[in-house]
């Protein structure tokens, strides 16, 4: 049985590294490098290319290289009798919630305001609110979300969180199902977007979700760009319900040159660094699998095809 990665635009290097360094027996092959297809029965990728997969008659797992999946399940050419798993792990966890947690910080106290004071050379002092009154939402509290929800509870903020069903965190009230969200947005003065990327949730950063939330909201995402319908942010934000955004998730990425989100002095761009993967962190979970797939046991952190995470 052999391994394949495939990651394009993307140096595998640190990955095939880590992968012989935790299993030096193991046959990894590189796509697009040549190698026999039928030999392949666990792959490990991101942003392979659609229908690629339809070329090995004996795969049995995909694994993602990161926390999303979005990327693996929109192939509609994806073989149907195939597992896909996700990566879990504390250390995306812990950056994600920090980092989180220093945009929320840094819209609290206006940095980006000051950042554009400086610029102008404005002496501008403006009023802030404390971290306890002001109550973030998480849209999306899975594992990350929790992390990002300890982050934020420990600087003294107020969290609330929204799922498909209900989940009990300790300090976090939790609202679940469509027929809780008009409530959740109702009292989200910061939004922060954690969804899986899914046919139901592409689009639902919109207008009609964004005047659901209190006047002057903020909304953080560090989901996927495909969750947000751009031109509806633009228009909140200019109209002032909305009092900015911080993103760092894109349709595009990176976003092009001309873009209006760049110079916007409401919206913080940053390249989609929230939370990165590093190999040496989750190989040995992509190893774990391997040899549960060469046991016939059972796989970890498998994804439900039909739900997309």
């Amino acid at each position: 049985m052999s391994l394949l990665v495939v990651s394009p635009g993307k140096d595998p290097k640190a990955w095939v590294e880590a992968l012989k360094e935790q299993h030096p027996g193991l046959n990894i092959y590189v796509y697009p490098e040549d190698h026999d297809k039928e030999e392949v029965e666990f792959a490990l990728t991101w942003n392979h290319p659609r229908g690629i997969f339809q070329n090995y008659p004996n795969l049995k797992v995909i694994a993602s290289m990161g926390a999303g999946v979005d990327h693996i399940t929109s192939d509609e050419e994806l073989p149907e009798n195939v597992k896909i798993t996700k990566v879990v792990d504390e250390r995306l966890e812990e950056d994600m919630g920090t980092f989180v947690l220093s945009l929320v910080l840094a819209h609290q106290r206006n940095l980006l305001h000051y950042r554009e004071s400086q610029i102008n050379e404005k002496w501008d002092p403006i009023s802030y609110t404390r971290n306890n009154d002001v109550k973030v939402g998480i849209l999306g509290i899975g594992n990350l979300g929790q992390s990002v929800a300890n982050s934020l509870l420990k600087n003294g903020f107020q969290v609330i969180g929204f799922s498909n069903h209900k989940k009990e965190f300790e300090n976090v009230e939790s609202f679940a199902g469509e027929d809780e969200l008009d409530d959740f947005l109702a009292q989200s003065d910061i939004l922060v977007n954690m969804l899986p990327l899914t046919p139901k949730t592409e689009k639902i950063l919109n207008k009609e979700l964004f005047e659901k939330l209190p006047e002057g909201a903020y909304v953080v995402n560090v989901a996927r760009g495909e969750h947000l319908v751009e031109q509806d942010l633009l228009a909140k934000v200019d109209d002032g319900h909305l009092s900015g955004a911080a993103l760092d998730v894109f349709w595009e990425e990176p976003i092009r040159d001309e873009h209006p989100f760049w110079k916007h002095p409401k919206i913080r761009v940053t390249p989609h660094i929230a939370s990165v993967t590093h190999p040496n962190s989750v190989v040995p979970q992509i190893i774990e699998n391997y040899e549960r797939l060469q046991e016939d046991e059972e796989l970890k952190n498998v994804v439900e095809r039909d739900r997309g995470y």
